[in-house]
């Protein structure tokens, strides 16, 4: 059986109806910018960048030195980068973490379940994961609507589990399994 790893390499570029997801590239510098620079969006995910040299280091930080699972969330109509998500495999355990972030221009038109569904389908009929989990801030209901939208079932709420941006958070995690998976396509 193929590792993950190869599986990844192999799906390095996929397609939905309106996005297609590849990797992130410094060519795409200015359009994270766009969002990562604005305090709305960042809000409960990372640091605000505060210029677009913040927002290079932090493409070749994060996407750049470990590309596989890392997904730009592209749209197909005019190529503009609108967002990222990924999918951070433990292949020890056959399970992974998705987390995303969308430009907030971009927000209540579904772009954002669209490429999750899609980095499911990866997950559980490519890479032959058994659990995919992601987990959002509270405060961020949105985010567990998009979860559960996917297929995702709420499971824990941790109480000032973090500190976000100077806040304590509490986390709310999601979980599908493979099982969750094949029932849904069944339907």
């Amino acid at each position: 059986m193929k590792s993950q790893t190869l599986m990844l390499a192999e799906n390095q570029f996929l397609e939905t109806e309106r996005l297609f997801l590849r990797p992130v590239t410094l060519a795409d510098a200015e359009d994270m910018y766009e969002y990562a620079s604005d305090d709305e969006t960042t809000k409960y995910v990372f640091e605000t960048h505060t210029s677009l040299e913040d927002t290079k280091e932090n493409l070749a930080k994060y996407f750049l030195s470990k590309p596989l699972g890392n997904y730009g969330i592209v749209l197909r109509v005019n190529q503009k980068m609108i967002g990222t998500i990924d999918l951070r495999v433990n292949e020890d355990h056959r399970k992974a973490e998705m987390g995303y972030t969308l430009n907030k221009a971009y927000w209540g038109q579904g772009y954002t379940t669209e490429a999750a569904a899609e980095l499911i389908r990866l997950a559980f009929e490519k890479l032959e994961l058994n659990r995919v989990e992601a987990i959002h801030d509270s405060r961020n209901p949105a985010s567990g609507r998009v979860m559960a939208k996917i297929g995702m079932i709420k499971e824990a709420v941790l109480r000032d589990v973090v500190i976000i941006k100077g806040d304590v958070a509490t986390n709310v995690v999601y979980g599908v399994t493979k099982e969750d998976y094949c029932k849904s396509q069944e339907k």
